[in-house]
């Protein structure tokens, strides 16, 4: 039965996707929004990032063919995305901003903070590295992350006060931009 997971990909797939979610660098961001909202919803929040993932896993690639998009260009287009996501973590700055949710259930919180388009385009980027079952373990491994974050945010918050928080977000920024530099060489390769 367990013959068809490989936990080597798993433990992969999940920490490349871990880095790219960002969970724990997305504490602020959820701090802030549990502070205009009120409450965050962190089950309905998680089951729509999962949702979404693994639907786009199965079908991402066909939409993108019904639009005219090898995947080889998407993943080199999700690397240059990797590659600004990391910036922002590394350097602190804000390139895309957000209008203030009125909920913060699915739109911030599962899409596009979870679920964004740096998530989508690495989960097709590992399709073509990965076996499906490991991609979908890695999957719901970090949403298991993700929702026990979501509920002990306020603990989290006050273990690693706001300078852990920046050095952890830091760290992840730069375990990203290795990745996005991976995928853009190992892509551009295969358009031409």
């Amino acid at each position: 039965m367990f013959d068809i997971f490989d936990f080597k990909e798993i433990f992969t797939a999940g920490m490349i996707l871990f880095a790219v979610i960002d969970i724990i660098g997305s504490i602020p961001i959820i701090v802030n929004l549990r502070q205009k909202v009120g409450h965050i919803q962190s089950e309905k929040a998680s089951i729509v990032s999962a949702l979404l993932m693994i639907v786009f896993l199965f079908v991402g690639e066909s939409i993108l063919k019904l639009i005219g998009i090898d995947v080889n260009s998407f993943a080199v287009a999700g690397a240059l995305i990797l590659f600004f996501l990391a910036i922002e973590m590394i350097l602190g700055i804000q390139l895309y901003k957000d209008d203030a949710p009125e909920t913060a259930a699915i739109v911030p919180l599962a899409f596009p903070l979870i679920a964004g388009a740096g998530t989508m385009t690495t989960i097709l980027s590992l399709k073509s590295e990965f076996e499906t079952p490991n991609i979908i373990a890695a999957i719901v491994f970090n949403i298991v992350v993700v929702y026990f974050v979501l509920k002990s945010s306020k603990k989290i918050e006050k273990i690693l006060g706001n300078q852990g928080i920046s050095v952890a977000r830091k760290i992840f920024g730069v375990i990203l931009l290795a990745i996005a530099v991976k995928l853009f060489v190992t892509n551009i390769q295969n358009l031409f």
